[in-house]
């Protein structure tokens, strides 16, 4: 069965996007924010197909998340779907919304989300 985590610090984000990933046959971990969801990552819980991390999150950002993953995790990196509120447009030249692969800017629709995760799964 594919596993996704989802870290997002609002509930009803979370929610929602559980039952997407259930609807599609994963297995889903959540967090609500970004210290958690590395303490999650250990043993079996590394074997991830996706992770769908929101930029602003209480305590450390999804940013320094995906820097953390980079060295704790570096075969995950390729793996994380960022969201964010932010205007992607406006993102800072060499920011990791700028750089990134896979964004999402909020609020999605499930299409768009189902596009990317296919992405991300088949390995870009």
């Amino acid at each position: 069965m594919p596993r996704a985590l989802i870290i997002d610090d609002e509930p009803g984000i979370r929610f929602a996007l559980k039952r997407w990933f259930e609807r599609q046959g994963y297995e889903v971990l959540e967090s609500g924010d970004g210290e958690r969801a590395l303490a999650q990552l250990t043993g079996e819980n590394t074997a991830l197909d996706v992770i769908v991390c929101d930029l602003n999150l209480p305590g450390i950002s999804g940013e320094v998340l995906v820097q953390r993953l980079g060295v704790s995790h570096p075969e995950l990196v390729d793996r994380v779907i960022l969201t964010t509120g932010e205007a992607i447009d406006d993102a800072a030249p060499g920011s990791l919304l700028a750089q990134h692969p896979y964004v999402l800017q909020k609020p999605f629709d499930l299409a768009s989300l189902k596009m990317i995760v296919e992405r991300v799964v088949a390995g870009g």
